[in-house]
């Protein structure tokens, strides 16, 4: 309410083209821009397997993380977000996914997790922190505030109904409170899911009017496309992405900048080892996240470097 948010800062100082999207698409199932990527997978399998030689256990999906924390730090436009039909920029950079309770029993349930990173995170950094996140809430046992509050709900009838409605009311008017919002998976930078771990192909995934979302990723199987490399056909290994974008957010100049330096962050992820040299902000939107623990290592999964 008057410009303030729990999570984020009215923006006025918007160009004028930009401005006046909200009023032609007040919804973002209005405004959904619908992308491909594929990320050179046998590249980014071999720098995997050199991480893992010296000790450090790496994932695709944390190396498209920090690729696009890194990101946000040199093009913060891209970390806003619209409701009422006003703009937001956000005091905060996450990312939510869903996880499986347990990797090998589907049966077990689901349960999405929420993130907070700091500009300033590296690869590592970024590892570390999903890492915590997962571990915390893996198994049938744990149960994270979502997982609490869903099953509270479900057992009264209607009240989902109500709750849902009240929610969207309140956070139309930012009068949701921010410790509800920090939960809420819906309320975050960039929403991804690794269909990868599944078996599934890529998808280009909506973007929720719950919440306020402004992208979505989606990982998918690894496919086969035929190449040329110096002179000689053959067929190249690439890990497809499916990106789903709020257009409305900025201009068309800033998303290509923002998925520019991404590009070039997922080609080069050594780039990813260490912090950024200078990250921008959106004006009175500056935040700082403390950095997460290093889990340990079981002495059993160790690496001798």
């Amino acid at each position: 309410m008057f410009g303030f948010r729990p999570d984020g800062r009215r923006v006025k100082d918007i160009d004028p083209i930009v401005r006046i999207t909200p009023y032609l698409m007040p919804m973002r199932c209005d405004a959904q821009v619908f992308l491909q990527h594929r990320i050179d997978y046998e590249m980014l399998a071999r720098y995997i397997a050199k991480q893992s030689a010296q000790g450090e256990k790496i994932t695709f999906m944390n190396i498209i993380i920090a690729a696009f924390v890194r990101a946000v730090s040199e093009h913060p436009e891209i970390n806003r977000f619209i409701m009422n039909k006003q703009f937001f920029s956000r005091n905060n950079c996450t990312v939510s996914f869903t996880m499986l309770k347990e990797p090998q029993n589907a049966d077990a349930g689901e349960t999405a997790v929420k993130i907070k990173y700091d500009l300033t995170d590296t690869l590592y950094d970024v590892r570390d922190r999903m890492e915590a996140a997962v571990n915390a809430n893996r198994g049938v046992a744990n149960q994270n505030f979502v997982d609490k509050l869903v099953r509270i709900l479900f057992a009264v009838p209607g009240l989902p109904t109500v709750v849902a409605a009240l929610v969207k009311l309140l956070d139309r008017y930012g009068l949701c409170p921010g410790a509800l919002l920090d939960e809420l998976p819906f309320h975050t930078s960039m929403y991804i899911t690794n269909n990868a771990s599944i078996g599934l192909h890529h998808v280009n995934h909506h973007i929720y009017n719950f919440g306020n979302t402004s992208l979505f990723f989606g990982m998918g199987t690894i496919e086969k496309v035929a190449t040329v490399e110096n002179g000689t056909p053959r067929m190249k290994r690439w890990l497809p992405i499916g990106i789903v974008a709020d257009e409305r957010i900025c201009s068309g100049a800033h998303y290509s900048g923002f998925f520019s330096a991404m590009n070039n962050y997922l080609n080069h992820p050594e780039l990813l080892e260490v912090p950024p040299e200078s990250v921008k902000f959106n004006p009175g939107c500056e935040f700082h996240v403390p950095k997460a623990d290093k889990p340990e290592i079981p002495a059993s999964e160790a690496v001798s470097a």
